[in-house]
């Protein structure tokens, strides 16, 4: 089963510690190409994060952004520190005693606004974390689904112009005969027109030559051989998708050789045909995990 590489899905997921918004889009890319983008808070998920879509996809763009909103409780908490409090009191009253009057003491909300009296205890994020990669789990779960059944239905139509081409080759195939047969009649047409009879044993010879630059059994063969490959990685577990290009790349390369050695029209429009519904695959391809 081949999958695709182009996908969506939006997970969201909540608790006592507020909402998390998962958001993973895929699309096509030659290798897996990881890009999370966690809030400041959440940033220590990220290799968790890489880990699973790693183990889950094997090519594509993958973009993973999350988005975080906590509630009140999850807010840490404001403290006090008394000791550093304190040594700044200390320091205020020792500037009175020596200004004197100059050195008025100012509001209490002066002394919290100095730096280290006041602090903010952090968070306990372990149930966010949890949540948040329960989400992220989720989403992928969904997103390769996602992709399988993209996958089958490129598959059917890669399936589908597999057999149409099958059928060009052994068309071309079939062909083989009534070409050459073609060509001795061309030929001796033309020797037929000369002041002089030519020599059988050259005019055999001729004809060798010409079948054998003209000849396409192995680039058919091959072709035959290739289009099965295809068909019989559709099938594969595995990420088949480099595979397959590169089938798709020794499938034209035949197809382009029956057309340069085709000698009547209808060999041409064969190779022609053939060269479409490769590209037809190749396209569908390039969406392939």
């Amino acid at each position: 089963m081949i999958r695709s590489m182009t996908a969506f899905d939006r997970r969201e997921a909540g608790g006592p510690w507020g909402r998390l918004t998962w958001e993973v889009r895929a699309v096509n890319h030659r290798y897996l190409e990881l890009h999370p983008r966690l809030p400041e808070a959440l940033r220590a998920l990220e290799p968790a994060v890489r880990e699973h879509a790693a183990s889950r996809l094997a090519r594509g763009k993958v973009e993973c952004t999350l988005r975080y909103t906590p509630s009140a409780d999850t807010a840490g908490r404001i403290e006090i520190d008394w000791r550093r409090a304190g040594e700044v009191l200390d320091a205020c009253r020792r500037l009175a005693r020596r200004m004197g009057p100059l050195a008025a003491p100012g509001p209490v909300t002066d002394l919290l606004r100095h730096p280290g009296v006041l602090r903010e205890s952090e968070p306990d994020l372990t149930p966010v974390h949890e949540g948040a990669m329960a989400a992220f789990r989720e989403a992928m779960d969904h997103l390769v689904a996602y992709r399988e059944r993209e996958g089958a239905r490129i598959a059917e139509h890669i399936q589908a112009r597999a057999a149409q081409a099958a059928e060009h080759v052994a068309a071309i195939a079939a062909r083989r005969v009534e070409v050459n047969a073609g060509v001795r009649r061309r030929l001796e047409a033309r020797l037929a027109d000369l002041p002089t009879p030519p020599d059988a044993g050259r005019l055999e010879q001729e004809l060798v030559y010409i079948a054998q630059r003209l000849d396409v059994d192995e680039e058919l063969d091959r072709l035959q051989s290739h289009l099965t490959e295809v068909l019989q990685s559709l099938e594969s577990r595995e990420p088949v998708g480099r595979r397959l290009d590169f089938l798709m790349q020794e499938l034209n390369r035949e197809a382009n050789t029956i057309g340069s050695k085709a000698s009547d029209a209808e060999t041409t429009r064969h190779s022609v045909e053939l060269k479409v519904l490769i590209e037809q695959m190749r396209e569908q391809i390039q969406n392939v995990e």
